[in-house]
Parts: C-alpha cells; sequence; structure tokens
C-alpha cells in the first residue's frame, strides 16, 4: 500500500516508463520546474505549448535547459489547449495539463463535444490524494473541483473513480466516508438521502469494491477515538481512505485550508476523460503540480 505521495513517485518511477505529456500555456515558474522534474525522473516527455520566448525565458531563470523540452507555439490560452488536447485526441501524447491558464479555458478545450477527451456519458469529476502529516495515510478526496452540488447519479461517480484511484495506491476495499455536518439523518441536508442510497448501493455491489458509510463528520470518518467517545458505530471506524463531499463549496475550502495551514501535499487529476488530465491552480507549489504529473502516469 502507498502511503505517501513520494512513495507513489518511487512506484512510478520503478515502473521505467516514460508517458509523453502536452501542457498547455506552459510558460510559468511552478509548471515548468515541475515538468522539468519529470523529464530529469525519467518518466515523462514533454511537449511545452505556449509562447516560446517567454518558455524558454522562465527555463532560463531557473536554470532548466529547455532543450530537454519539445516547445510548440500557440497564439493565446485558448489555441494551446485546443492543441494540447488535439495531440492527445491524436495519440501523439498521453497526458493533457493546464499550465498558466484559466480552468473554464482549459476544461472548454477538454468538453469539447466533437473534439475533446470526454468519454461518452461519464461524469466529468475530480479525485485528488492528499497527504496530510497529522493523518497516518493518504486521503483521497471528492470533489473539490469540478462539480458544485452533485446529484446522486455524479455522487456515484465520484465514489466509482475515487475507488478505482485508490486501487492503484495498493487499497483494495477503500473505506469512503461520505461526509455531512453530522452523523445525524435529517430532512435539512438533502445530501442524506443521497448517502442512504449509495449506502445500500454498496451493500449490494452496485458500488463495488469498497467499505462505505454515511452521513459522518470529519471527526468520524477520521478519528477513531471520536467513534468510541459519541458511541456512534460505523464500518469506517474513523480510519477513512475516501471523503466524498456534498458540494464543491465544502471540499474545496477543506483541502485548500489542509494545504494553506496544516502543511499539505495534493496529486490530484480529473475522471471521466480518455486520457489523465491535470488541472492545478496557477499558484499551487511545484512540488504538488510535479506529484500530479506522477499521478497522471500512475493512472495512465
Amino acid at each position: 500500500m502507498i502511503r505517501t505521495l513520494e512513495q507513489m513517485e518511487e512506484k512510478v518511477i520503478a515502473l521505467k516508463k516514460r508517458h509523453r505529456i502536452a501542457v498547455a500555456w506552459a510558460q510559468d515558474t511552478n509548471t515548468v520546474a515541475a515538468i522539468a522534474k519529470a523529464v530529469n525522473k525519467g518518466f515523462i516527455d514533454a511537449v511545452l505549448i505556449g509562447n516560446p520566448s517567454e518558455i524558454r525565458k522562465t527555463c532560463n531563470d531557473e536554470g532548466i535547459d529547455y532543450k530537454i523540452f519539445t516547445l510548440m507555439e500557440a497564439d493565446n490560452e485558448s489555441h494551446a489547449s485546443t492543441e494540447a488536447v488535439r495531440l492527445a485526441k491524436e495519440d501523439k501524447t498521453d497526458i493533457v495539463m493546464k499550465g498558466l491558464i484559466g480552468t473554464d479555458k482549459f476544461l472548454k478545450a477538454i468538453l469539447d463535444k466533437e473534439n475533446g477527451l470526454m468519454l461518452p456519458d461519464a461524469v466529468l469529476s475530480y479525485v485528488c490524494a492528499l497527504e496530510i502529516p497529522a493523518y497516518h495515510k493518504l486521503l483521497f478526496i471528492t470533489d473539490p473541483a469540478v462539480i458544485p452540488f452533485p446529484n446522486l447519479d455524479q455522487k456515484v461517480a465520484m465514489a466509482r473513480y475515487a475507488i478505482e484511484m485508490a486501487q492503484k495506491f495498493g487499497i483494495e476495499k477503500p473505506k469512503i466516508a461520505l461526509i455531512g455536518a453530522s452523523e445525524k439523518m435529517s430532512r435539512h441536508f438533502e445530501s442524506a438521502v443521497d448517502y442512504s442510497i449509495m449506502c445500500k448501493m454498496a451493500d449490494r455491489d452496485q458500488i463495488k469494491n469498497c467499505i462505505m458509510d454515511g452521513p459522518l463528520d470529519i471527526f468520524l470518518a477520521c478519528d477513531k477515538q471520536c467513534g468510541k467517545i459519541k458511541g456512534v458505530k460505523t464500518p469506517v471506524d474513523g480510519d477513512a481512505d475516501i471523503l466524498l463531499f456534498p458540494s464543491l463549496e465544502s471540499s474545496n475550502p477543506f483541502y485548500k485550508g489542509l494545504m494553506l495551514f496544516a502543511d499539505g501535499k495534493i496529486a490530484g487529476l480529473i475522471r471521466g476523460t480518455e486520457k489523465p488530465v491535470v488541472v492545478m491552480s496557477r499558484s499551487e507549489s511545484e512540488i504538488s503540480k510535479y506529484y500530479c504529473i506522477a499521478l497522471s502516469c500512475l493512472m495512465a
């Protein structure tokens, strides 16, 4: 079982396979530095799409040899995104990554009905692995980036994507906590009804290879002592592998708070696409972008 992002990196390196990545509008320092590290570690070949002179300048400022990349010119952010998707669509690259570009413009190219990367009838969602010093293993979180208020079908898709990713980390039957403000069922929380249906689906193997319970608050999901203190019995038992949130408004501040205040590190991907898609905040750190690249190779 992979318990840290560094162990994930080690596994990707040990696979001794180089994947090809196309990076849209790739001229910011953290993106270029993360890609360079992956190239030098031997698991990535990169096409950087954007303004070649800006990319070369960034490389020179960071002491990076730009010749380790293939540079491709694009007129603007949207053009760069379209080109990155085209390369993946034509099997010239295996992974697509967002650089210094707004998420909306980037996803527009991913979602294009004729030329995009969406799988037929798939749900587009985001799953990330979060490493927090205060927790004893990696914690997978969904969805902090794409779906504002997921309905039942979308929540089921989110759970399945998270299970698939957790299994790549060696967790055969991950524990999924369906997160709420309380463990008590209440008509005041619409997600509680969806959660009850999902738990029954898991019981009947309609959602496979998991242990699921909810609603649970964060304490019951991730703290063994909390269940004993509150007298609540749950199969998750304070040992959650996956936290599924009821809304983007709840999950996004949660993970960003852990990144900012608790020294969290993250690796995440868009799911529901033909090929791995790396979407990170433009201000995200070099190390988190690097870990996202490694994750994309693990999932490719």
